[in-house]
């Protein structure tokens, strides 16, 4: 009994310091032997330790390697049926797929290398490196359409690449053309930077080019911001003949372009507007959907003339990549680990919209099968506002229209899911909880 306690009594104390921070993910323990011998234990309680810590999930064993700490385990959804402090976050929309890990993990194994990761400590500008530029120019690339990698440039993510671009493009008090529902990060930059956003209307192709010119004649546009490909939230994506439109618009009206593209690698079927308007459109991309948010690499394909001037603003913002996230970048770029990647993640959003469309089955849902995300037009007399805070009742976090809506107009009474965060069963509850929640007034919901 006693060296059972041993045992569980040292575990317990390894464990202690991996919740406290001293012994961090990736951390390698040291052989059995040499644990047992620091305290003073015999070589078969030393492995009856790792293999509780195993047990436990704090560490994991790789043969011929040793056995490290292990990043935290996901913690366990919430059980939907009662008001809960933990939440099924269908706001935040970060997709990562079970093979993404050990693909990443190939590629980045040469930079750990002492004498290569001593170049990758070197800091960087926002032009990259020579290898950066043209295996990024090769990723953007989609149809007939290559932009030139000497137009590439790298900021540390996508929300920096787009700050560079508002601070280059627009001067403090400018007029920016967005759609009239647009990414919720956009509103807060231009906030910062004292830009001035002009919603315009979106149908069902995409950004319409009578708005642009009808809000163009009552002032001048600095510039719009678009998101042709992958609508966020709408997920519409604008057809061959709307992007010509648009482009031979902005021709004419002397208006420069910033498209994002951050989603656009679900739909790589249709050329990005930059290849209709190449010396007009900054084209913003980045690594944080296509591979995964902590390793975040912002892009911008920006026309010539407009180059020295992003390029400042990278530098200026304090933008400029990280060395080693541009290194790695290059190599998952060069190998095709991010094409991989990116593969699995279309057929896991593909997936996620079957859930979607089968536990959402009639309502008024608006979407694209190959999107994370879906756009709910709720049935009455649900308001947004109210279905978010009855939804975060049963711990599940969804995004009012409000978020998105551009101007002091009414926001749309909808909501906007995020389907890529949650394990697909625990996203397919969530969604019969939301669909359950939608079919019950309010009223009768508080009555309960």
């Amino acid at each position: 009994m006693r060296r059972m306690e041993d045992y569980r009594r040292i575990a317990d104390s390894i464990a202690a310091d991996i919740a406290a921070g001293r012994l961090r993910p990736g951390d390698r323990l040291p052989p059995q032997r040499s644990f047992a011998r620091r305290h003073g234990i015999a070589d078969s309680t030393a492995a009856r330790v790792y293999r509780e810590l195993a047990g436990r999930g704090l560490t994991v064993g790789e043969v011929g390697r040793g056995t490290f700490v292990r990043a935290a385990a996901p913690q366990p959804g919430p059980a939907l049926v009662e008001p809960t402090g933990s939440r099924i976050d269908l706001e935040l929309n970060y997709p990562v797929v079970p093979e993404q890990a050990r693909l990443l993990a190939d590629g980045i194994g040469p930079l750990l290398r002492a004498d290569v990761l001593e170049s990758s400590m070197k800091p960087v500008g926002a032009a990259g490196t020579p290898a950066a530029r043209r295996v990024t120019a090769g990723l953007l690339g989609r149809g007939e359409w290559r932009p030139d990698p000497e137009r590439v440039l790298f900021a540390g993510n996508g929300r920096q690449a787009i700050a560079a671009a508002l601070a280059a493009l627009l001067p403090s008090g400018g007029r920016l053309g967005v759609e009239e529902l647009t990414y919720p990060v956009l509103k807060g930059l231009a906030s910062r930077v004292g830009v001035t956003l002009v919603p315009l209307r979106v149908d069902e192709a995409g950004l319409d080019p009578a708005a642009v010119a009808a809000a163009a004649r009552k002032a001048p546009l600095k510039a719009i911001y678009v998101q042709p490909t992958m609508h966020n939230p709408l997920s519409v994506s604008m057809p061959v003949e709307r992007r010509a439109e648009l482009a031979g618009l902005l021709e004419r009206l002397d208006v420069p372009a910033i498209e994002d593209s951050i989603w656009s690698f679900l739909r790589d079927d249709l050329p990005p507007l930059a290849a209709f308007a190449p010396g007009r459109t900054i084209l913003v991309d980045s690594l944080s959907k296509r591979l995964a948010p902590g390793l975040s690499l912002g892009f911008a394909v920006v026309p010539g003339q407009a180059v020295a001037g992003v390029a400042a603003a990278v530098r200026s913002g304090g933008w400029t990549p990280m060395r080693f996230a541009l290194e790695a970048a290059t190599r998952w770029l060069t190998d095709d680990t991010a094409r991989s990647v990116a593969r699995a993640k279309q057929r896991d959003a593909a997936m996620r919209q079957e859930i979607a469309a089968r536990c959402l089955a009639g309502f008024g849902v608006r979407s694209d099968p190959r999107s994370y995300y879906c756009w709910w037009e709720l049935p009455s007399p649900w308001r947004a506002e109210t279905f978010v805070a009855a939804a975060a009742r049963y711990g599940i976090a969804v995004t009012p229209a409000a978020a998105f809506a551009v101007g002091r107009g009414s926001a749309p009474n909808a909501v906007r899911l995020g389907l890529a965060s949650p394990p697909p069963d625990v996203l397919a509850r969530a969604l019969t909880t939301l669909a359950d929640l939608a079919r019950v007034a309010p009223e009768d919901l508080a009555a309960e």
